[in-house]
């Protein structure tokens, strides 16, 4: 079987999908990203946060990428608006000394949530670069990645 683009029409031209035909159901996807971050950073991590004069670095990156998963159709042409059942955002340090961060959306309705899931974890990231510059501009958002999806035509999960 052939695989197509989603969101070319027979022409050739830039489309929305029409799921209207599609049937409701759970939607589920969980994206991670990494940021790489210095010792100069590292140093400031106390308790469960790093803080800075902007405020609480890892609480603030929780916000603003529950903020940006809700506004994905605005930033993303043509991916259809959606209203999430849920957005939660974690955010830890993993024994690399890397900061990473899941996010995990979710809905019941007729398209996925993956491109929720990746910009919430996308913005989360550039969040942390935005209030971590200050110490040092040695920061690099390593990757991001989708981790698992459920609920469409085919479910997905990423190892590690």
């Amino acid at each position: 079987m052939s695989k197509k683009f989603t969101h070319l029409d027979a022409s050739g031209n830039p489309s929305m999908v029409d799921v209207g035909a599609k049937k409701v159901t759970k939607r589920i996807a969980k994206a991670r990203s990494i940021v790489v971050v210095d010792e100069e950073i590292l140093a400031q991590f106390t308790g469960k946060d790093i803080e800075t004069k902007k405020g609480p670095v890892f609480q603030t990156a929780i916000i603003a990428g529950v903020m940006g998963a809700k506004k994905t159709s605005e930033l993303i042409p043509l991916c259809h608006p959606l209203g999430l059942d849920n957005c939660q955002i974690t955010i830890a340090i993993n024994e690399a000394n890397e900061i990473v961060i899941d996010c995990t959306a979710s809905l019941s309705g007729k398209t996925g949530v993956e491109m929720e899931a990746l910009t919430g974890a996308s913005v989360a990231a550039l969040t942390i670069y935005d209030m971590c510059k200050a110490f040092s501009h040695n920061i690099i958002i390593k990757e991001t990645k989708l981790m698992a999806k459920s609920g469409g035509k085919s479910d997905f999960k990423r190892e590690g």
